[in-house]
């Protein structure tokens, strides 16, 4: 019998202050040629008929972009959130926001298309994805 491992996030997706909705455009963290992408949906997402569908810092996001490279442009991708301006409570009891709505372009199995990313991660998103945490700098 063989058993394939898991790609992706390490574990499920926790509950926390929805930061980010479809819709909503976000900055590119890392260097694979897109600046700006906008969110146009959340797999895995169960959700009220008609609710549009949120995401927060660590979740897994399907986007499209909207300024960077020529050839990106237009091209449906995968992101996961990294950053978020909502502030959103940690288990500890603090509260932590960010200056900017910010998002690292992944593969559909969760490992980074950049080799570096600029800025601040959230400890959420590098805890959930192992990829992203071997390429950030800072973890906040």
């Amino acid at each position: 019998m063989s058993f394939r491992r898991k790609k992706g996030a390490k574990f499920a997706r926790v509950r926390r202050s929805p930061g980010v909705i479809v819709g909503t455009r976000l900055k590119v963290a890392d260097n694979s040629g897109a600046k700006e992408v906008m969110v146009i949906g959340v797999p895995g997402l169960k959700t009220r008929l008609r609710r549009i569908p949120f995401a927060t810092v660590g979740d897994l996001v399907v986007v499209t972009v909207k300024k960077g490279n020529a050839e990106l442009v237009g091209q449906i991708m995968y992101a996961v959130v990294v950053r978020q301006k909502k502030p959103f409570r940690r288990p500890d009891g603090t509260w932590v926001a960010f200056e900017d709505n910010a998002c690292v372009i992944v593969t559909p199995e969760g490992m980074p298309k950049g080799t570096e990313i600029r800025g601040p991660v959230a400890k959420e998103a590098a805890e959930r994805w192992s990829g992203i945490s071997n390429l950030a700098t800072i973890i906040v």
